[in-house]
């Protein structure tokens, strides 16, 4: 499907990595949540270990085109050098020829960070001028953000349009693992749509629902159908709690019946919470789901930021068989749409 960076050989060539470093950051800017830095080490050591000149880059937030200091890769930086043990140099653009001078002066195996692509419009605009500069910086181009390839932005579709262009492994991870629900996962399947925003889960949840024995919804979600006369198609496989739908936690009788469908599943996929889950006092019902899915002992996949955040705190995030880095992504992908950032490496 796709050619695989271990089809390359990186030996003193500058490699161009399209990463997704986009982690939360308090109000001063230092990192809450590494995983998406680590998720990404796979593909930046294989590279390194083959003496390639690696050039990172990502966006962070969204600055809306403009330098925001907060949200500067510095930080970033330094959390994946901690990492890696290994030194990262920082550039303090991402264009330019002061930039492509830099990166013409790298060694095999050293590493230079670039700023925040998001400082230039250009990034989310899915400027081609702006891609073709990016790819003066590199020789070879690998998208390694599976995360952001529902997305039309310059450094994710642009930059193959220019440059030979691979699949990291952290993009072939997602893949491979969210085939294996597409392409006939074992039955039973059950998937859960926890949180809120139907308009953004509808497509998802009529799509999966082809394939899902179950589909189980928040009582949030119930109620948005409700309230906004929304029309899903096999409501017959699509559960919710029968009552106090804006609850802050799903009560027993939801969790039972929730459970029980679980408990019977082959095949998982979750993505979003329930309820008011971030208060310890109504996470039992997020914590009984995550529970009754490690019990199960299906294949899981597991996604989306607030869930992710969830089972860290939990403790039990390992528990899973996949832990997706693109909760939008991951529904879009699964849902059947077209990936931009996909089609462009084909």
């Amino acid at each position: 499907m796709f050619k695989s960076i271990k089809e390359l050989n990186v030996l003193n060539k500058r490699v161009l990595v399209r990463c997704d470093f986009n982690v939360p950051l308090d109000g001063s800017g230092n990192i809450l949540d590494d995983f998406r830095i680590k998720e990404s080490v796979l593909t930046i050591k294989y590279l390194i270990e083959n003496k390639a000149k690696v050039i990172l880059m990502s966006h962070l937030g969204d600055p809306e085109g403009k330098i925001n200091p907060i949200l500067k890769l510095d930080k970033i930086g330094e959390r994946l050098g901690d990492i890696l043990k290994t030194e990262i140099m920082k550039a303090d653009d991402c264009v330019g020829p002061a930039i492509e001078s830099y990166t013409q002066d790298l060694r095999g195996g050293e590493v230079l960070l670039l700023e925040n692509l998001r400082f230039h419009q250009e990034e989310k605009a899915g400027s081609l001028e702006f891609a073709e500069k990016i790819s003066w910086l590199g020789d070879i181009y690998i998208n390694d953000a599976f995360s952001v390839c529902h997305r039309a932005h310059a450094s994710i579709t642009g930059l193959p349009q220019y440059l030979p262009s691979y699949a990291g492994f952290l993009l072939l991870k997602e893949i491979e693992n969210l085939d294996k629900v597409l392409r006939g996962g074992q039955g039973p399947v059950v998937v859960i749509v926890g949180g809120k925003k139907i308009e953004t889960k509808s497509k998802f949840i009529n799509k999966i629902s082809e394939l899902a024995d179950f589909v189980l919804i928040s009582g949030l979600i119930k109620k948005e159908i409700q309230d906004k006369g929304i029309q899903l198609l096999r409501l017959e496989k699509i559960m919710g709690p029968e009552d106090f739908l804006d609850a802050k936690d799903i009560n027993q009788k939801a969790i039972d019946m929730f459970c029980e469908k679980i408990l019977q599943a082959k095949t998982i996929v979750w993505n979003g919470p329930f309820g008011k889950y971030e208060d310890d006092k109504y996470a039992k019902g997020t914590l009984e789901i995550a529970k009754a899915i490690i019990e199960s002992r299906a294949f899981s996949v597991v996604g989306g930021g607030e869930t992710i955040e969830f089972l860290k705190k939990q403790g039990i995030i390992d528990k899973f068989s996949h832990i997706s880095s693109g909760g939008g992504a991951m529904l879009s992908y699964l849902a059947g749409e077209k990936m931009p950032g996909l089609e462009a490496l084909m």
